[in-house]
Parts: structure tokens; C-alpha cells; sequence
């Protein structure tokens, strides 16, 4: 006889028997919902409340009941860590390893499995297609990092979720405070039929102490929080800074302080010892780690990143110098927080911080098994700091004092008085205080249905008014979503035009709109009263066989990447490289020692010369001097003139090409890099070229751009372009991918063959 399956009693009984430490309210209060709901739960609690524990009860119950669940993110890294995390919790509960799965788009871990932790972008591929997924066993869903519904980008892909999302499968939705969590629950019963509940938080278990540092300097700060015994010191630390360069400044800023005591340092020379620190920022890297400081950011190899994130779980780092991006990934033990600088961006356009990215940054103080409290310090200008410490020696002489020798120090000490500079930024106290008092903001739609999900949704059905629903459904205000509603008929007809499905009724043409709008003004004369315009409404879109290829792309604007392998099958080697690196994001700190070289170093291939050059002057879209290099000696005086006229690259080329076919896709952008193509004539030699462009403290920035650089030939692979045959075409990127997948593998071989590993079959 089959044993009956537990009640929702007993789980939340035996759930609480599991847990390490007693839960406190806000995590009591959201597991007494979650056992109770029949629909869902929204969790909305600062960042270091322990939402985890709160997440791993829907997953527990899951693998009690025989039930499946999946366990969204936002971020790829975050899928990772809570691969980790709740494989190990399966264990703990007496399940297998194996009951926990991943699937990303770029990597599959035991995807059968009961549990699977994924990118939203999963979920919502499957939601689409339930032939192909079988969601009727599938208890719950878990949105970690709910906030995100706010990303212009990848917000959207939750939010479409929603609206699918079988009515039987409960939802867990684990958010930083939000402004308007009422509003978004009553938005979701309006719009959704599903009512959940609302649980908040505002308290964390480990209370956060703030502190304005106006009287001292960030290194000297961080030798007094590291000095002292245990209970004393308030350190570990993480500070945060706004750009990578800025991190390793700091670094080396505190290698010649006092950080760490004999004992720490010993363990460090064994920890440090087992690795390679003899390549590219390794050295520099290592004098740093043997004082304490660890470095990480972008820039620096993952290999790197794991040695600095485990040597500061075991402890033996007094700092971790990190940027922003670490506040919202994985989760160092930190009991202080130091910002050094609360604004951001670039030079004489900084801003001040916006409140969500200080309040996960201030949320990472405090460790709930070792501190009763967290410590967050901002710290003044140095400027800032000099005028403070000026401002008490001067106030130290009485102003009515008659003594000459005080009078003649004060006459002194006026004119060394240090003054703040023009050219540059500075921020305050009462900035620091708005920030810490300042209301979590809003939840809301935002960003339009990206190119790639409006294929999967018409690949689904061709009925346009599903996706109207859909759209109609968004947390937007009226005239916003009138406007998305035109932006979906602009988008529907954008493909109809290029062959990727068939409108019907059919959309108007030029002339016809032309004529419409004629008639509409005629009308309009004659009439007293408002006429409003008919606007254009497909009823269906039928894909086409072409729509498939606009599938094969989820790196990039899918219509951009079908453009391009239109065009590379008459491309050489070095253009093939120039076109698809150039769709890669660079960060601009790296662009200037990556960018293509000019023209008489670097010569224009096939497709540029016997194609694209004479279209783009045909079409008026370039001049001929942006076409050909100029013979004649560049004027020295007009380097800095507006009117000089540089010879564009192949990439934009391409792209100057794809906006006059495509003038209603916006937000597709080209970087013209030469950073793979470069390392291929370098002969692979990873370090070789990081030194020869001085880029050691920028690797790690390079080495995923090559690792992207390896998935986005596997996303090309799947196509054969027109002017080649499948076996040229293969043959070329296999060896491209290959070469790069030999040097990346030379530098961190685990890093590499989990991308290659995840890259797309071909």
C-alpha cells in the first residue's frame, strides 16, 4: 500500500525540525503563508533577512510530495550558487545530489530532475509550449530576486510568466523591499486571477549601524576597523567601488598597512602556494592577497575570483575591494560595508548612487551566525576630509586671542586653508542620510517585449490578441500601455516586411497609409467634431520558415544576427571575426586598447570591398572619404575638429547597413573590436597579447569576452549563410572556436569547459 502523502501540516512540522536555528518573524511569518496559501506568496524583506531559508521550503515540499518545482533567477551566476545551495540542502533533507538540476540557456545540469534551478528565460520558453513540458506536476515556482521585474530587459520576461503560469502552481515571489508591494498584489489579482499573499519585512535579524566618515581617510579608516580582537575589529569588510581601476588603486593603497596578524598570514603563504600567480595581474595580485586585501571585480580571471571568494569565507582576508555587481551575486560574509564614494558615472556627470544598488550594497553587512550588528561607513571626499581636519587645527586657536605667537600660527594656518577644486565632484553627509532614510522603489513594467520572446510567442500561436492580452495585462499607466500596443503592431509588421511571418489582414503599404492619412485630414476639415484615427491591427501572424532562424539567436537582436549571416558567407576569416565580436558588449575603460585597427594595418576583405562599400554609397549612407583612407598627410590641427571624417570600420558598415533595413529596431549597438582576432595572430598566446596591450588588470574583462565570444559561434553555427557551403562554414568556425577554446582553456580550464560545454551543439 502507497503511503499517503504528507499534509501541509506535517511538511511545515517537519520543514521547521530541519531548520539550524530558530526562524525569526519575518521568515516565521512567510513559511506560516507559504504552508497555508493556495495560491502564492510575496516575500518582500531588506537583502540578509534569509529569503533562502524561505525559498528552500517550497522546494522541500516538492521533493516530500514527489511534486517538481523550479527556482528562477535573473542572473546566470546566481543560477550557479543556488545549484550549489540547494543541492546541498536535498542532501541534508536525506534526498539525492541529483534531485537538484540546472538549465540555463548556455548549460544543462541533470535537467530531468524533480528541482531545477533556471533563468527566467527557461521557464517562460516552456510556459510557452506545454506539448513539449509537462507543467501538471509541477507544484511551485520560486522568482528569486523578484525586483528585477523592474530590469527594462530581463524584468519582462518574469512578468509574461505571470501570465501564463498554470493556475494550479503556486508561486513564491522573494523581493528587496518594494514601494508599492500592495499595489503590485492587487495588480496581480486584477490582472492575473491569482491571489497571493503579502508578506513584509523591514527589520533584518542583524541590524545595520550607519557611520559618516568626515575626519579620515579611506586607508586609515580601514587600518582602525581591522585593529583590536575579535570582538573590536569591523572587519572582514567589502568596499565598494564604482570602477575597476579605482579597486586596484585602492588595493595597492592599503598593501603597506597592517591588516593581518603573523597567524593569518602563515595560513596565507599555504593557502596561496598550490596556484600559478606567475602570468598577467597574478603577481600583483598575490601581494596583495599575502596582505589581506583581496580585488574583485569583471576584470580579473574567474580562477581569481573563486581564490579571493574562498579565502574570504575561511576568514583569512581583512577586505575584499569589489564593485557593485558583487552586492547583487554572491554572497560574501561581511560584517562592514565601506563606500568611499557615493557618486557614479562618468567624469563631470557623476550622480549620486540610486537607492536600490546602496541598498543591496549596505545589505551585504552583518552575518547572521557571527555579528549582532552590521557596519556601514561612508566616507567624505579626501578633499573633504583635508578642509575637516584644517577646520579643527583653526578652530583650536581662540578667535580673540591676543598671544602673538597664536596670532601669527592662525595668520598661518589661514593661508594654507585647502580648498575643494572646480573640477571636481563631491558629495555629503545629507546625501549619505537620504540614501539610508530613502523608500524602496516601485514595482512596474518596464522595457518593451524583446525581439527574441515575440518569436517564441508567435512560434506558440499566431494569434495576435493573445499577445495583446498579454501586453493590455502590463503594470503600466493607460498612455504607456496605448503606446505598447502600437509599438507590438510596429514590431508585427518590422517582421512581416522581412519574411518572418505573414499579417493578416495584410498591413497597408506606403502609399496606401499615405492616402489613409489624405483622407483622414479631409474628413477631419469637414467634420466639427474629432475624428480619431483607425490604426492598424493584424489579427494573426503566421510564421514563416524563416521565423526558426530568428530562434537560433538568444545573445543578441536575433534580427541583427539573421542579418549578419546573411552577409558572412562572403566574408573572409578576419571579417567573419570583425562582424561577430563586434556584437559583443566591451566596456569602454577596454575598448580603446581593443578597437580594430585602421585600414593600412588590418585591409578590408571581400565582403567589405565587393559588397557592403559599394551599397552604402549607392544608398547615400556613407561618405566615399568614410570608405577609402585618404592618401594625404591628416592634418594635425583638426584631430579635435567635429568635421574630421574617420573611414568606418566593417562593423559599422553592418550596421549602418541593418538600420536602413530595419529603421524601427532600436537599441541594437556595434563595438568595433579586435580583441579574438588579435589573440588568433598572437598564435592563442593569452598572455602575450594582456601584456602587450597592458591589460593585466583588465584579463578577466577579455577572457569572457572570448568565452562569449566561443558561445555566440555556436548560436552562428546553426546557420549556414548564403554564398558558402555547410561544410566551408562549419569547418571556419570550428577552428575559430577551437583556437580561442585552446587559449582560454590555458589560462582557467574550468571556467572554460563549462562554457563549452554549454555551447550550443552544432
Amino acid at each position: 500500500m502507497t503511503a499517503p502523502l504528507p499534509t501541509r501540516d506535517d511538511l511545515a512540522g517537519d520543514y521547521y525540525d530541519t531548520l539550524p536555528y530558530e526562524p525569526y518573524p519575518v521568515q516565521e511569518d512567510a513559511l506560516l503563508q507559504w504552508f497555508t496559501c493556495e495560491q502564492g506568496v510575496l516575500v518582500c524583506a531588506p537583502t540578509g533577512t534569509g529569503k533562502t531559508l524561505i525559498a528552500e521550503a517550497a522546494m522541500y515540499e516538492a521533493l516530500r510530495t514527489g511534486k517538481r518545482a523550479y527556482y528562477t533567477t535573473p542572473l546566470i551566476a546566481l543560477t550557479e550558487q543556488k545549484l550549489i545551495e540547494l543541492r546541498a540542502a536535498a542532501v541534508r533533507w536525506g534526498f539525492r545530489e541529483d534531485d537538484v538540476g540546472l538549465v540555463t540557456g548556455n548549460r544543462r545540469v541533470n535537467p530531468d530532475a524533480p528541482l531545477l534551478v533556471v533563468v527566467a528565460e527557461i521557464l517562460f520558453n516552456r510556459l510557452l509550449h506545454p506539448e513539449d513540458f509537462d507543467f501538471e506536476n509541477v507544484s511551485s515556482v520560486v522568482m528569486d530576486e523578484f525586483h528585477s521585474f523592474n530590469d527594462p530587459e530581463r524584468g519582462v520576461v518574469w512578468e509574461l510568466s505571470l501570465g501564463l503560469l498554470p493556475e494550479h502552481i503556486r508561486l513564491l515571489l522573494l523581493s528587496a523591499t518594494v514601494g508599492n508591494s500592495s499595489e503590485f498584489v492587487a495588480w496581480l489579482s486584477r490582472s492575473h486571477q491569482r491571489r497571493i499573499e503579502l508578506v513584509e519585512g523591514t527589520e533584518r535579524k542583524v541590524p545595520l549601524a550607519f557611520e559618516w566618515v568626515g575626519d579620515t581617510i579611506l586607508v586609515d579608516q580601514i587600518e582602525r576597523m581591522a585593529a583590536g580582537n575579535d570582538e573590536a575589529r569591523r572587519t572582514p569588510a567589502l568596499i565598494f567601488c564604482f570602477n575597476r581601476e579605482e579597486c586596484w588603486n585602492v588595493g595597492e593603497q592599503l598593501k603597506g598597512k597592517k591588516l593581518i596578524d603573523d597567524v593569518r598570514q602563515k595560513q596565507l603563504v599555504a593557502a596561496l602556494e598550490p596556484f600559478d600567480w606567475s602570468q598577467g595581474v597574478g603577481p600583483k595580485l598575490r601581494q596583495l592577497l599575502m596582505r589581506g586585501v583581496g580585488v574583485h571585480h569583471a576584470g580579473v580571471l574567474p580562477v581569481y575570483k573563486r581564490i579571493v571568494e574562498d579565502l574570504y569565507q575561511q576568514k583569512l582576508l581583512t577586505v575584499t575591494v569589489c564593485t557593485e555587481t558583487l552586492a547583487a551575486g554572491i554572497n560574501l560574509p561581511a560584517r562592514s560595508v565601506v563606500i568611499p564614494n557615493l557618486l557614479k558615472g562618468p567624469p563631470d556627470k557623476k550622480k549620486v548612487i540610486e537607492v536600490s544598488a546602496a541598498q543591496q550594497m549596505f545589505g551585504r553587512a552583518g552575518r547572521p551566525q557571527f555579528d549582532d550588528r552590521g557596519f556601514v561607513y561612508a566616507l567624505a571626499h579626501e578633499d573633504d576630509v583635508k578642509i575637516h581636519k584644517w577646520r579643527e587645527k583653526f578652530d583650536q586657536i581662540p578667535e580673540d586671542t591676543k598671544d602673538p605667537g597664536l596670532l601669527k600660527a592662525k595668520k598661518a594656518l589661514k593661508k594654507k586653508m585647502p580648498k575643494r577644486r572646480s573640477n571636481q565632484q563631491y558629495w555629503t553627509e545629507e546625501q549619505f542620510n537620504k540614501l539610508i532614510q530613502a523608500p524602496s522603489g516601485n514595482l512596474e513594467s518596464r522595457g518593451t517585449i524583446p525581439w527574441r520572446l515575440l518569436a517564441y510567442l508567435l512560434d506558440a500561436s499566431p494569434e495576435v490578441d493573445r499577445i495583446r492580452q498579454l501586453v493590455a495585462k502590463r503594470l503600466m499607466h493607460t498612455k504607456q500601455l496605448e503606446n505598447a500596443q502600437k509599438e507590438l503592431t510596429r514590431m508585427l509588421v518590422t517582421l512581416h516586411r522581412a519574411g518572418y511571418v505573414e499579417l493578416a489582414p495584410r498591413p497597408p503599404s506606403d502609399e496606401e497609409r499615405e492616402e489613409q492619412q489624405r483622407q483622414l485630414q479631409l474628413q477631419r476639415a469637414a467634420s466639427d467634431e474629432f475624428i480619431p484615427e483607425v490604426l492598424y491591427q493584424p489579427a494573426t501572424a503566421n510564421p514563416t520558415d524563416r521565423l526558426d532562424m530568428l530562434l537560433a539567436f538568444r545573445g543578441i537582436n536575433p534580427l541583427y544576427g539573421v542579418f549578419l549571416i546573411n552577409h558572412l558567407g562572403a566574408a573572409d576569416r578576419n571579417e567573419r571575426v570583425q562582424a561577430i565580436e563586434s556584437i559583443l558588449e566591451m566596456p569602454r575603460s577596454v575598448s580603446r586598447s581593443t578597437r580594430v585597427p585602421p585600414h593600412d594595418e588590418l585591409a578590408p576583405g571581400p565582403l567589405a570591398t565587393t559588397r557592403l562599400d559599394e551599397q552604402l554609397l549607392k544608398l547615400g549612407l556613407a561618405l566615399p572619404e568614410e570608405i577609402q583612407a585618404s592618401e594625404e598627410e591628416p592634418d594635425r590641427n583638426a584631430l579635435f575638429q567635429e568635421d574630421r571624417i574617420y573611414v568606418i570600420t566593417l562593423a559599422e558598415k553592418l550596421h549602418r547597413l541593418f538600420n536602413y533595413d530595419f529603421p524601427g529596431v532600436h537599441g541594437v549597438r556595434v563595438n568595433p573590436t579586435w580583441a579574438a582576432g588579435e589573440l588568433l595572430q598572437f598564435g592563442g598566446d593569452f598572455n602575450r597579447y594582456i601584456t602587450s596591450h597592458k591589460l593585466q588588470k583588465q584579463e578577466g574583462v577579455i577572457f569572457r569576452h572570448l568565452l562569449r565570444m566561443i558561445l555566440m559561434i555556436g548560436e552562428f553555427t546553426q546557420l549556414t549563410p548564403p554564398d558558402t557551403t555547410d561544410d566551408e562554414w562549419l569547418d571556419d568556425m570550428h577552428d575559430i572556436r577551437d583556437q580561442l577554446t585552446n587559449s582560454c582553456r590555458a589560462v582557467d580550464p574550468l571556467s572554460t569547459d563549462k562554457a563549452v560545454e554549454s555551447a550550443i551543439p552544432s
